[in-house]
């Protein structure tokens, strides 16, 4: 399972952890079952990001803008503004093995998840 995640600028590392916990609960799942984290390479520079990976001891990768866009986010998204599809959806999406989101995009504050398998 791969948590997609998309954020505000300037998020802390509580506000991503939280949405996290918030969305895997929502799905029935917990932390054992993600193998890794993942967002646009526009959000590589998002320390609360990378602590938050760091306290639940995944990896988080952020992935380029032509690779997301590969991949159609069935929400709408403001990433538009950036010439992206989306963030969440698609990031879940291109590094799961299913392809498949069991959690579409939902905004937890200032962080956005969506999980797919």
């Amino acid at each position: 399972m791969i948590i997609g995640m998309g954020a505000r600028r300037g998020i802390d590392s509580q506000e991503a952890i939280d949405a996290i916990n918030n969305a895997l609960a929502e799905v029935g799942r917990s932390i054992g079952d993600v193998e890794g984290l993942a967002s646009a390479k526009l959000k590589e520079n998002e320390t609360g990001l990378h602590e938050a990976a760091k306290f639940f001891g995944l990896t988080i990768t952020f992935i380029d803008h032509d690779e997301l866009n590969n991949y159609d986010a069935p929400s709408a998204s403001q990433a538009k503004r950036f010439g992206l599809r989306g963030v969440a959806e698609p990031a879940a999406l291109a590094l799961s093995e299913k392809k498949q989101l069991i959690l579409r995009k939902k905004v937890y504050g200032r962080v956005t998840i969506a999980i797919a398998e």
